[in-house]
Formats: C-alpha cells, sequence, structure tokens
C-alpha cells in the first residue's frame, strides 16, 4: 500500500522549513515581504532539470523586477548541488543565481508533498509553489520526472497574483499584464440588473471585462 502523501494546500500557510542551501541556511521566514517560487527537481546532473535551471536562471531578473526570489530543492547534499551549478557555469556558460536546498532527509520535500511514490521513494517529482510576502500558499502545479516546466508561466502566474490581490479582479486564460481583466460577477439579483449600466466592457451580466 503506498504511503499517504501530505499536502499542502491553496490559501493556507505555507509549510515552514530552514535548511542548508548553496547560499547558506534559509528559512521560509527569510523571504516575509517577497514572493518566493519554491520548485523542486528530482535530481542533479540530469538534462530536463538542466535545462529548467537554466530557463530560471535566464529570468532571474524577470522575477526580481515582481519582487520575487526563487528557491530550488533536490534530494541530493549541499556537495552535489555545488558541483552541477560549477558545472552549468563551464559547460553552458550560466551562472544560477538563486539557491538550492540540499534535503537529503527530505523533510522539506515531505513537507511539501514533492515525494510521489508512484514516480519515485527517493527523488521529488516537479512541484512548484508560489509563495506570497505573508507566507500563504497561492499556487502549485507538479509535473511529471518526464517533461520539462515552462518558466514563463510561472512569471506569469506571478503576475496575474499580484494583479488580482492589487485590484480585486480575476485574470482569463492566458492573460498577459496589459491585457483585460475580468471583474468578478455580481453576487445578487439587483448588482445583477445593475451590472450592464456601470461601464464595463459586457459579454452578458456575469462576463464582464476591463482595463487596469
Amino acid at each position: 500500500m503506498s504511503e499517504i502523501v501530505s499536502m499542502p494546500r491553496i490559501n493556507e500557510r505555507a509549510p515552514e522549513f530552514e535548511a542548508r542551501t548553496t547560499h547558506g541556511v534559509r528559512k521560509l521566514s527569510d523571504y516575509e515581504g517577497k514572493w518566493l517560487v519554491l520548485f523542486s527537481h528530482p535530481a542533479d546532473f540530469t538534462p530536463v532539470c538542466t535545462t529548467e535551471f537554466i530557463a530560471f536562471a535566464k529570468h532571474y531578473d524577470d522575477f526580481q523586477k515582481l519582487n520575487c526570489d526563487l528557491l530550488g530543492l533536490s534530494i541530493d547534499s549541499y556537495y552535489s548541488h555545488v558541483a552541477w551549478v560549477r558545472n552549468i557555469k563551464e559547460k553552458f556558460g550560466v551562472e544560477i543565481p538563486f539557491p538550492i536546498i540540499e534535503d537529503l532527509s527530505m523533510t522539506v520535500a515531505k513537507a511539501y508533498g514533492m515525494i510521489h511514490p508512484g514516480a519515485a521513494d527517493t527523488s521529488a517529482v516537479r512541484a512548484t509553489f508560489i509563495i506570497d510576502p505573508k507566507g500563504m500558499l497561492r499556487a502549485m502545479v507538479y509535473y511529471p520526472m518526464t517533461n520539462g516546466r515552462s518558466i514563463p508561466e510561472f512569471l506569469r502566474l506571478v503576475s496575474a497574483l499580484q494583479a488580482s490581490d492589487a485590484n480585486k479582479i480575476a485574470t482569463p486564460e492566458g492573460w498577459q499584464p496589459g491585457d483585460q481583466v475580468i471583474v468578478p460577477p455580481p453576487q445578487d439579483a439587483a448588482a445583477a440588473e445593475a451590472r450592464l449600466g456601470e461601464g464595463y466592457e459586457c459579454t452578458d451580466w456575469y462576463f464582464c471585462k476591463k482595463s487596469l
């Protein structure tokens, strides 16, 4: 019988952690006041993970412009992480500017539900968690070990979450900064009756858009 995986939940506190990384010890509380993308990979010195780390590194400045830090993790040692980062710089000409958690004990991986026994008992799947400045888990995405993530999608998602927080709106499929946003639907009959006269671009009472 497979072990039950503990899973964090959206809009609840992200699990606390304190772990050794390639940039020293890091705690979740270190990121208070900033957004954080915490992501796991199955193993160092593997090709798909290498492509993802290169992409995260190339978009690092874009994340920073959104007041967002990056933090990687795998169930490998600190020494393996350092050797892999040095290898990426030597072989691919890309410097990895963000920390990577050493998680040999799998403490952080288990707290965040990164270990899926159906995939592997001792490797983390490609899990990505977006944590807001108050330490709340706002989004999580899981990929299988065989397929790499699209890093621009996480940039887009952080931007969308920030727009929703700042403006009390929702964002449609594929939304990018500058696109129209969705006005939350009316919550009672009187508000629905009034909605079409409120100056929004409406297809019907429940589907209205506006520009920010």
